[in-house]
């Protein structure tokens, strides 16, 4: 504001258009805020998970040895055709699946029930959820040895408790089956805890107008379960069955540590995908190959994962009908 002879005067008020074009420049630069906060998670999963999986396509296709990684002689489908006519691709592929479904029902089905028990009021709750991640919090070599004595075939505690009710020693690392249910049993130790407190997490989010109504039609504990907790739970349910076929398909540790041994035992009775991928690029130096071998397993991820949501999609169809 300015004096003048005949009194105070205010300053000229900018044209309406003239304070848009100086609000424009701020609008953009608001827009851009939310793409400047993940540009840091883009730019990460751009250099650490596309490229090598878009590398990774791209070395399949050729023949190339871990001593001379720079010389790349083109096969195009030649690894891929090696692989499918490989009797220890499908040994691996056949062990993957056993370990997976030994490893992944009983372990959902622990922690269904664990987590039902955890939500009801019991004494101790917090100390038994806390209870619950230490498996998951314990390291996979520190875990995968320690049952590895517990499953040694001459001392081993599981042998000892075997023979207490008249059973002969179980040979667990060269036997086909018994080596398999051996080392399911090191992930279902370790990841039952972890999937019960997600199903307890779910079962929490459930209201408690189901279960108080269900309670007084007369229905017993074991139907409110039936009928209340698993509807709720499905959408949980079906996450852990993915994230569980996810890693039964990426199983490594485990097998590796168990014996020490890449080839998974004598006759290559417990190799998953993970080992053979191992062993055919670490062991045997063919990279071309180890990358085919893991183009196949994201695939065969893929297929699972897209199985599992036909099948949600189809029950959820039916249920719509219903």
């Amino acid at each position: 504001m300015t004096l003048t002879a005949s009194g105070p005067a205010t300053a000229p008020v900018p044209p309406p258009q003239a304070r848009s074009t100086r609000r424009a420049p701020r609008r953009r630069w608001a827009a851009l805020v939310p793409y400047a906060y993940l540009a840091p998670f883009f730019t990460l999963f751009a250099a650490f998970g596309l490229f090598p999986l878009l590398y990774t396509a791209f070395v399949s296709l050729y023949r190339v040895e871990l001593q001379t990684p720079g010389d790349m002689e083109w096969r195009g489908l030649g690894n891929y055709a090696a692989l499918l006519t490989d009797e220890f691709f499908w040994t691996a592929l056949r062990n993957t699946f056993t370990i997976g479904v030994l490893s992944t029902v009983p372990q959902l089905a622990m922690a269904l029930g664990l987590a039902h028990l955890l939500n009801y009021k019991l004494r101790g709750r917090t100390f038994f959820r806390t209870a619950m991640l230490l498996p998951y919090a314990t390291s996979v070599a520190a875990a995968t040895l320690v049952f590895a004595q517990l499953f040694g075939r001459d001392f081993g505690l599981v042998n000892y408790a075997l023979s207490l009710v008249g059973f002969g020693p179980v040979d667990w690392q060269n036997g086909t089956l018994a080596s398999q249910i051996a080392v399911s049993s090191i992930v279902v130790w370790r990841w039952t805890g972890y999937n019960a407190l997600i199903y307890l997490a779910g079962m929490q989010s459930i209201p408690a107008e189901l279960y108080e109504a269900a309670e007084m039609d007369g229905a017993s504990r074991w139907r409110q379960f039936i009928h209340v907790t698993l509807p709720g739970l499905r959408p949980t349910i079906v996450f852990t069955t993915v994230v569980s076929t996810i890693g039964a398909t990426q199983l490594f540790g485990e097998p590796l540590l168990f014996e020490g041994s890449v080839s998974g035992g004598i006759s290559h009775q417990y190799q998953t995908l993970g080992l053979y991928l191992y062993e055919q690029g670490w062991g045997f130096f063919h990279l071309g190959r180890a990358a085919a071998i893991a183009w196949l397993m994201f695939l065969l991820i893929l297929v699972l994962v897209g199985v599992n949501a036909l099948l949600l999609r189809r029950r959820s169809r039916k249920e719509g009908r219903a």
